[in-house]
């Protein structure tokens, strides 16, 4: 009997499906665990498109954020974001993706200008602030084909928000891991959106800990970057010398992809001068593996290790993190030490203070002739009651920093920090230092006064402009609040912080995901 080509095709269907596992093995596509490999995978082999992503990460936005456990991490959600993953979707058919963050949803700080969505600062005067033009690293996120999702919550940068509110604009943001703990203040918007999952990458930012402190309290990965790394042009800062954007993620590697995409020289924040030779040539992620620690000298840093027994379940993490690098063939150098009580002297070194009415005056001449705030006077005069008093302070006691003594003097407290710790990884040729950013859990939100970190603050990266990379490394029991392990390096150094927390990341396999944002159907699937 003759079979027909349709039979036929029905029988080799049937026997590739018995005998197709021993050749090829489904993969399964999990949106909370995903990255951008991951992503890149499942939309090469036709199972996923931007269009899908993008609605999976909307949908998430919509049952937990204003509702559900009420995350309230998004102040803007951008209203044509389907239409720009479809044109994307579109593009990608026809000529091949852009970069490897083509059709990839992004969550940034509010205080980022984008060109089509307000830029608020957390500022109530500034809600409905419209720049002209995108920042830096907005621009460069579009060029490589991201889609801008939403700008979400953070610190009021000028005001005075309520009692236990991030913002004068969108009050309080929760911890998906523990709805009593903040995010972690200046950026917990965009490590409680990624912890929830509302888009796969986001940017912070930080003038002291605030890449550092919602990566640890939303047991994210994040870059606390070489100081002139990636540009802060149209960013609101306070400080030129310690404010950087920080890319922030639930993997290393997404976190290294993105900083392929935002890093660089760019003329508006010569800072960014000395990038180009500094960078890898090929990408973040390249030589990224489980073995790298294998040969790695890697330095405990036991300065930046704080004592008492309120602190013995987080060092305890963090000891037990050491350990596996040593048992995956690190060579450990502990203690490494500076000789000096780091603490007390990191908080007579931060220039913030002295920098901010100048930082301001830069980013508001920016927003152009329709602007909301033209400079600082306007701020002060609009703001009125609202604006920190810090702020008013300063802008009245001094007006140059050309013979600003405190400036003068915090400056060069920073440069000397920075040089130790370059002589200590030099002395004992280490790889990168390593030590907890805090041991102890986010606080909690409180109806009077805020505390945000604390009194936790580790702003040695901050200070002295070395990079930083955090990783996840423990929960602590009454609380379930992550803990971080920092690993700190040289300047530039970043490929090689990568590889290392890369190699632990794999190696401890310590994240969970937060209670309180469980899966939507349709978020796991196999092809």
């Amino acid at each position: 009997m003759r079979l027909s080509k349709k039979a036929i095709g029905a029988a080799a269907a049937l026997m590739w499906g018995l005998a197709g596992p021993q050749f090829a093995q489904a993969t399964t596509f999990d949106l909370q665990t995903a990255t951008i490999a991951d992503i890149n995978a499942a939309m090469d082999a036709g199972a996923l498109s931007s269009e899908k992503l993008t609605q999976l990460y909307l949908a998430r936005i919509e049952a937990y954020d204003k509702r559900g456990p009420k995350i309230n991490a998004v102040i803007t959600l951008q209203p044509d974001a389907v239409k720009i993953a479809r044109e994307l979707d579109a593009e990608r058919k026809a000529k091949g993706p852009r970069s490897p963050l083509h059709g990839v949803p992004v969550v940034l700080k509010d205080l980022y200008d984008t060109r089509d969505m307000p830029t608020s600062a957390g500022f109530l005067p500034l809600k409905n602030s419209r720049p002209i033009l995108d920042a830096t690293v907005v621009k460069r996120l579009r060029d490589a084909g991201a889609v801008i999702l939403a700008k979400v919550n953070m610190s009021d940068w000028f005001g005075v928000p309520k009692a236990g509110d991030q913002s004068t604009v969108l009050g309080r943001t929760s911890n998906p891991y523990n709805l009593d703990l903040i995010p972690g203040y200046s950026s917990g918007g965009t490590g409680a959106a990624l912890a929830a999952a509302f888009a796969q990458i986001g940017l912070g930012s930080e003038t002291g800990v605030s890449i550092r402190n919602p990566t640890s309290n939303n047991s994210l990965v994040g870059l606390a970057p070489t100081r002139g790394l990636i540009p802060r042009a149209g960013q609101v800062m306070t400080s030129f010398t310690q404010e950087r954007a920080g890319p922030m993620a639930r993997s290393v590697y997404d976190v290294a992809a993105m900083t392929d995409v935002v890093a660089g020289f760019d003329a508006e924040d010569l800072l960014t001068l000395d990038a180009p030779g500094r960078m890898p040539k090929a990408s973040y992620t390249q030589g990224l593996s489980k073995d790298s620690l294998r040969g790695a000298r890697i330095g405990v840093f036991r300065d930046l290790f704080r004592k008492g027994e309120k602190h013995a379940e987080g060092i305890a993490m963090i000891e037990a993190a050491i350990a596996q690098m040593k048992a995956a063939g690190a060579t450990i150098i502990d203690p490494v030490s500076t000789g000096l009580d780091l603490f007390p002297l990191l908080d007579e070194t931060r220039t913030n203070y002295y920098e901010a009415q100048f930082s301001y005056d830069l980013y508001f001449r920016r927003l152009g002739p329709d602007a909301v705030i033209h400079n600082m006077d306007e701020l002060i005069a609009k703001g009125g009651d609202l604006v920190k008093p810090s702020i008013v302070k300063a802008y009245r006691e001094f007006n140059s920093l050309t013979h600003q003594p405190e400036f003068l003097a915090r400056r060069d407290s920073q440069e000397m920090l920075k040089r130790l710790a370059i002589e200590l990884m030099e002395q004992y040729r280490l790889d990168a230092l390593v030590h907890p950013f805090k041991s102890l859990p986010a606080t909690r939100h409180i109806e009077t006064g805020f505390s945000p970190n604390n009194g936790q603050d580790n702003p040695f990266s901050s200070v002295t402009g070395l990079p930083a990379v955090l990783v996840p490394a423990g929960y602590t029991k009454k609380e379930n609040g992550p803990i971080a392990i920092e690993f700190l390096g040289r300047p530039w150094s970043e490929p090689t912080l990568f590889k290392l927390a890369y190699a632990y990341e794999q190696l401890s396999q310590v994240r969970k995901l937060p209670p309180t944002t469980p899966a939507l159907p349709g978020e796991r699937f196999e092809y």
